[in-house]
């Protein structure tokens, strides 16, 4: 059965463009209804480029409207409590932008509203959904790599496009809570998110802008099983927004260039006469277009599998689950900025997923007799493991349900 959402949207800025962008072009029978900005102007404007019938800068009124079943926040970071408390007020289904809270404690108090309320709840951290990672983790989960040892992610670039990112009190931090948090659940994806993280060292500087928060930092968080993951995030970067992401792993490794070096190079002596892509910073000499820009940075696959978790009534891939134990990780990182040393991660709520259980069991079946050679999830579900018998030898394989 096919089932349409009528959505409201908090915010309209870059991410509200590209949110509704995506969402009036992924499935075809959603869209975008109501639309809350800060002003009733600035909301207008908005609703008429996108054909959104209604508008408001009443965030209780945009929340509470009865012609829509779904809420999207894409608003500053200091206004993701509230905006999240009043979806689960109303009992609507409600998915918000990275990161889920300013700090910590702010996102466990997000994540135990939508718990009581009882309403499905996804993260929308984009670049774990990017088609690179998703193929990346698939050959990942498939033991390609064997043992993940080692995950470095990075984004740089010249600096966010609106002035609240700027503000620490506003935005909670500066480059590390903007883009630390896209590295750090990218580095959890491919570790496993089952792998318990438990310290974290990290430098963290203003080196150019004059501002209180960092525009620069540099984080190594260690897992309880020894796996590495280390993130560079800097607004000091010239040049367009990097991407990258490297895993190294005990029988392979992948390297990814997302956004810079793609395939996709011109050059230009008199400009292309308007936009290139995000975070470019300029339009002539050597460019580097992106075919589908909401492609690549990954919201349709976002998005396809938070419409489609909700329709089937499944947790989705990103949950605010993972948006809380990504603040753990950030909260740390800036305690360690300030003592200049490793400082432990502090996660009041632990637990492993399905997936990390799975590869539990396989380790005990291992434990018992047998080496576990591989795991792997089929078509239809189930989880396959093949074993090697100590004793005899006999390369086997079992169906895990």
């Amino acid at each position: 059965m096919s089932i349409s959402h009528n959505i409201t949207l908090l915010g309209t800025g870059l991410i509200g463009m590209f949110y509704t962008m995506t969402i009036h072009g992924q499935r075809g029978r959603d869209r975008v209804r109501s639309v809350c900005a800060r002003s009733d102007a600035e909301a207008e404007a908005f609703a008429r480029k996108w054909g959104i019938p209604r508008w408001t800068s009443d965030m209780a009124k945009a929340v509470n409207d009865p012609e829509t079943d779904l809420v999207i926040v894409g608003l500053p970071n200091n206004l993701h409590k509230k905006a999240v408390l009043l979806a689960a007020e109303a009992g609507k289904p409600v998915l918000c932008t990275k990161p889920l809270g300013r700090t910590a404690a702010e996102a466990l108090e997000i994540l135990e509203a939508v718990e009581k309320a009882g309403v499905f709840a996804g993260y929308l951290e984009d670049l774990v959904y990017t088609p690179k990672t998703l193929k990346s983790l698939a050959s990942v989960r498939n033991g390609a790599l064997g043992k993940v040892l080692w995950v470095r992610s990075r984004e740089t670039h010249p600096g966010p496009h609106s002035a609240w990112f700027w503000d620490k009190e506003i935005a909670g931090g500066g480059a590390i809570i903007d883009m630390g948090c896209h590295c750090i659940e990218i580095i959890r994806s491919f570790v496993g998110k089952g792998v318990r993280p438990v310290e974290v060292v990290c430098t963290a500087d203003t080196l150019v802008h004059p501002i209180a928060a960092e525009d620069s930092g540099i984080g190594l968080i260690r897992f309880e099983n020894q796996a590495l993951g280390q993130f560079e995030v800097s607004w000091t970067f010239r040049g367009g927004m990097d991407l990258r992401d490297e895993v190294t792993g005990t029988e392979g490794t992948i390297w990814l260039d997302h956004f810079l070096r793609t395939g996709f190079d011109m050059y230009t002596a008199v400009g292309q006469g308007g936009y290139v892509a995000e975070k470019a910073e300029g339009d002539k000499g050597w460019l580097f277009p992106v075919g589908d820009e909401v492609h690549e940075l990954g919201y349709v696959h976002m998005f396809t599998d938070m419409f489609d978790a909700l329709d089937e009534g499944r947790q989705p891939g990103e949950t605010f689950y993972d948006g809380y134990i990504v603040n753990t990780i950030i909260d740390a990182c800036y305690r360690s900025a300030i003592t200049k040393r490793w400082e432990p991660i502090d996660i009041k709520r632990w637990a492993s997923t399905g997936a990390e259980a799975q590869a539990a069991a396989g380790a005990r079946i291992g434990a018992e007799r047998y080496d576990v050679i591989k795991e792997e999830r089929m078509p239809d579900g189930k989880a396959k493991v093949i074993l090697k018998d100590r004793e005899t030898g006999e390369i086997i394989e079992r169906i895990e349900k």
